[in-house]
């Protein structure tokens, strides 16, 4: 079973995606052109990518694997563990390096990067948490806040 942190965790990147998807607009047109839009957009892609950064962290902590020393490399660490298939580590370095454009460089967002993103990419997010529940899931993986 998996932690009550990841359990947490992997709500809260729920509730992004979920929020990014209502706010998804019809076209990068709109997007360009809707700064509400932008901005619940972006913090929630900022908050999605953090979280999985996050459970990328609690997973290799849990299992005394090399701790990383970059937000991606976390997800190289999870594939070492077979944790996530590199594919997916790929794709969530590629997320990171969107963050930090999004987070350090605001004003050279690419809104049609975005909208690839929001529109062809949110799976990455979910195949993500699903690769990490099913393998802790498959392990019997008990972390010492869940007790016994």
């Amino acid at each position: 079973m998996a932690s009550m942190i990841l359990l947490t965790k992997f709500d809260a990147l729920q509730r992004c995606l979920a929020r990014i998807a209502a706010k998804t607009p019809a076209s990068v047109d709109l997007l360009q052109n809707d700064l509400d839009a932008q901005d619940i957009i972006a913090l929630n892609l900022e908050r999605a990518v953090q979280v999985c950064v996050d459970i990328a962290a609690h997973v290799v902590a849990q299992h005394s694997a090399p701790a990383p020393s970059t937000m991606g490399e976390g997800f190289d660490r999870l594939h070492e563990l077979e944790v996530i298939s590199e594919q997916t580590a790929l794709r969530m370095k590629n997320a990171v390096g969107f963050r930090n454009i999004s987070v350090h460089e605001y004003q050279k967002i690419d809104w049609l990067i975005v909208y690839r993103i929001i529109t062809e990419h949110l799976d990455d997010f979910r195949d993500f948490a699903r690769q990490v529940l099913n393998w802790t899931e498959s392990r019997g993986d008990k972390s010492p806040e869940d007790g016994d």
